[in-house]
C-alpha cells in the first residue's frame, strides 16, 4: 500500500459506544411491558425476553459452558432463537448461528469447525454428528420462576475485544470459513442504528436468514432502540405479493432487503393501485450494488414518508458505511454511492494508479473490523493487513477486494476487483449491463455473467425475469438497446428469460447458478 499521504482517507468521526447488553437492560427497565418480539405464534415483552435470556444463560452454566466458549444455535427464525442469542451473550459465550435451511454437510462443517460445546435448538434437533451437547431451547411458558439465580443473573463483563458471534461465509476451498465479530463492532452498529433511523423504536421486519449479518442489525438495532422485531414468515422470502400484504397487516415501519428482493417488491407495488396502508418509514438495502430502477423510484414516489438507505459492509467488517438517498427519487443516480463511514470507522483507498489516489481497493479500519478468520491464520494475515498508523491512529485494516472511488466526501462502489471481467482485452463491469437491462420494459430482474466457450473464449450472456404484471421481456429489443448504449465488448451474446434468478442464502444474486441455467438453455436450443 502507498503512503497514507498519497491515499484517499475518509473518517466517520469519534465513537464511544456503550455495551449493547447494558443498553438493552436500560431499555428493559424503561419499557418492560412493551412488545419486543412477535413471531406470529409468540409475542414477547421486553421483560419476558430478558427473563427468557437469563434462563438460557443459567442452562449454559449447567452444561459447563464457560465465557468465551462457542455455543451454536439453530431453529426457525423466531422469538426462541432471538432469546437464545441474547442468552448466549448474557452468559459471555460466543454465538454461532446455524441456518436449518442449509444442507446438512455444510452445517456439519460449521458445527465442527466452530468447536461449539453446546447446540441449542428450537424444535427437533438437527441430525448432525457432533461432540456438541444438543439442548432444546426452553419455551417461554416452561421457564422457571423468576427467583434466585435466574433473577440475579447479570451480564458477563463487557469486553469490546472479545468475540460476540462467529458467522460463516463462502470460502474458496468449497467449505465456508468462520469470521469472528467482536463486541466493539456490534456495540457500535446498534448504537448507530438507534440514532440513525427516523425513530429508534420502529416496528422492524426480521427478514434476513440466521447466517446473514443483516440479521443482527435487524434484531439488535431494534431491541437497542426499544422497537418491536416482527419475524417475517419464511414463505415470504420468495413471495413479494405476500410480503407487501404482510407489511400492511403487521404495520411494518423498517425493512432491510437485498436489492433483488427490493426490486421484486417494487415491481409488485407498481401493480398495486393503493399503497395507503404501507407504513414504511425506512427501507435499507445491502449485500450488492443498489440500482435505482424506475420501479423502485416509482414505489418511493408513492411512499413519500419512506426513505431509502444504501448500506455497505462485509462479513469481515459487518457495517461500514451508509448513504441516505434524497427525498425526491428523480434526483437518484442509477447506482447510488455506498456513502460515508459509520462513527469509529476509517476508510482508505489503496490506489490502482499513483495518477489517481481516489480509485482503488477499499480498506476498512476501526470499530467495524472483525477479529479475523477462525483457524485460518494465513488467510487472516493476507486479508487483515498491518499498515503504518493511519491519520486516526489505526494500524490494522481489512482489505475488502472492492474497487471504489472516494470523492467529494462519499464512497462509490465500482466493482468487485475479482469479478471485473475482461472480454477480448476490454474491462467490462457486469453491473453496468444489469442496470441497462433493468431499464427495459417487462424486465423484473437481471444478471449478466461471463462464461467460457468450448474453445476457451470468455463471452457475456445475460438472464432476465419477467415483470410480475407487465408485458414479457422483448429480448431482441433489449439487445438492440444494449448495442446502442454499451461498447461492443459489453453486449451479451444472448438473453435468457428465467422464471427466477437464483440467489445465495443471504439473498444476493448467485451469478454462478445463473450461468449454469443459461448454459442449459443454450444447450437445448
Amino acid at each position: 500500500m502507498t503512503d497514507h499521504a498519497t491515499t484517499a482517507v475518509l473518517w466517520g468521526g469519534d465513537a464511544d459506544p456503550a455495551c449493547l447488553f447494558t443498553a438493552f437492560l436500560e431499555t428493559v427497565a424503561q419499557r418492560p411491558d412493551a412488545r419486543a418480539v412477535d413471531d406470529g405464534s409468540v409475542g414477547v415483552s421486553y421483560a419476558e425476553l430478558l427473563r427468557w435470556a437469563r434462563s438460557i444463560a443459567v442452562l449454559l452454566d449447567e452444561q459447563g459452558v464457560a465465557p468465551g466458549d462457542p455455543v451454536a444455535v439453530t431453529g426457525r427464525r423466531g422469538a426462541a432463537v432471538v432469546a437464545a442469542m441474547l442468552g448466549v451473550t448474557l452468559h459471555g459465550a460466543v454465538y454461532v448461528p446455524l441456518d436449518p435451511e442449509y444442507p446438512a454437510p455444510r452445517l456439519q462443517h460449521m458445527l465442527g469447525d466452530s468447536g461449539a460445546k453446546v447446540l441449542l435448538h428450537e424444535g427437533p434437533a438437527a441430525a448432525l454428528d457432533s461432540a456438541s451437547a444438543a439442548v432444546e431451547i426452553p419455551a417461554l411458558g416452561e421457564l422457571p420462576a423468576p427467583e434466585g439465580l435466574l433473577a440475579a443473573r447479570r451480564p458477563a463483563a463487557c469486553r469490546p475485544d472479545t468475540a460476540f458471534y462467529v458467522i460463516y461465509t463462502s470460502g474458496s476451498t468449497g467449505w465456508p470459513k468462520g469470521v469472528a465479530i467482536p463486541h466493539s463492532c456490534l456495540d457500535n452498529m446498534v448504537q448507530w442504528q438507534a440514532t440513525h433511523s427516523p425513530r429508534p423504536d420502529l416496528r422492524t421486519a426480521q427478514f434476513a436468514p440466521l447466517n446473514f449479518d443483516v440479521f443482527f442489525q435487524e434484531v439488535l438495532g431494534t431491541l437497542r432502540g426499544g422497537g418491536t422485531v416482527v419475524i417475517a414468515p419464511e414463505r415470504l422470502r420468495r413471495d413479494p405479493v405476500g410480503l407487501l400484504d404482510w407489511l400492511v397487516e403487521e404495520r411494518i415501519e423498517r425493512l432491510f432487503l437485498p436489492f433483488v428482493a427490493l426490486q421484486m417488491l417494487a415491481t409488485v407495488a407498481g401493480a398495486t393501485p393503493d399503497l395507503g396502508g404501507v407504513r414504511l418509514a425506512e427501507v435499507n438495502t445491502a449485500g450488492e450494488q443498489l440500482v435505482a430502477t424506475e420501479q423502485i423510484r416509482e414505489m418511493f414516489r408513492r411512499l413519500p414518508g419512506a426513505r431509502l438507505v444504501n448500506h455497505y459492509g462485509q462479513s469481515e467488517s459487518a457495517m461500514v458505511s451508509s448513504h441516505i438517498l434524497p427525498a425526491d427519487p428523480g434526483q437518484w443516480p442509477a447506482t447510488p454511492p455506498i456513502g460515508v463511514p459509520l462513527p469509529g470507522c476509517e476508510l482508505l483507498v489503496d490506489p490502482e494508479s499513483a495518477d489517481d489516489p481516489t480509485v482503488g481497493e477499499l480498506l476498512v479500519a476501526g470499530l467495524p473490523v472483525s477479529l479475523g478468520y477462525l483457524h485460518q491464520p494465513e488467510l487472516t494475515a493476507r486479508r487483515f493487513t498491518t499498515v503504518p498508523p493511519t491519520p486516526h491512529g489505526h494500524t490494522r485494516t481489512f482489505r475488502t477486494g472492492d474497487l471504489v472511488r472516494l470523492r467529494d466526501g462519499v464512497v462509490r462502489f465500482l466493482s468487485r476487483m475479482d469479478d471485473d471481467v475482461k472480454i477480448r482485452g476490454y474491462r467490462v463491469n457486469l453491473t453496468e449491463v444489469d442496470v441497462h437491462l433493468l431499464g427495459r420494459p417487462g424486465v423484473g430482474a437481471a444478471a449478466c455473467v461471463a462464461m467460457e466457450t468450448a474453445g476457451g473464449t470468455r463471452v457475456l450472456r445475460a438472464a432476465v425475469t419477467a415483470d410480475a404484471d407487465g408485458p414479457p421481456p422483448d429480448v431482441a429489443a433489449a439487445l438492440d438497446r444494449l448495442r446502442e448504449v454499451l461498447p461492443e465488448a459489453s453486449v451479451p451474446l444472448s438473453i435468457t428469460v428465467l422464471s427466477d434468478l437464483p440467489r445465495t442464502p443471504s439473498g444476493k444474486t448467485d451469478r454462478d447458478a445463473v450461468a449454469e441455467l443459461i448454459a442449459a438453455d443454450v444447450h437445448h436450443r
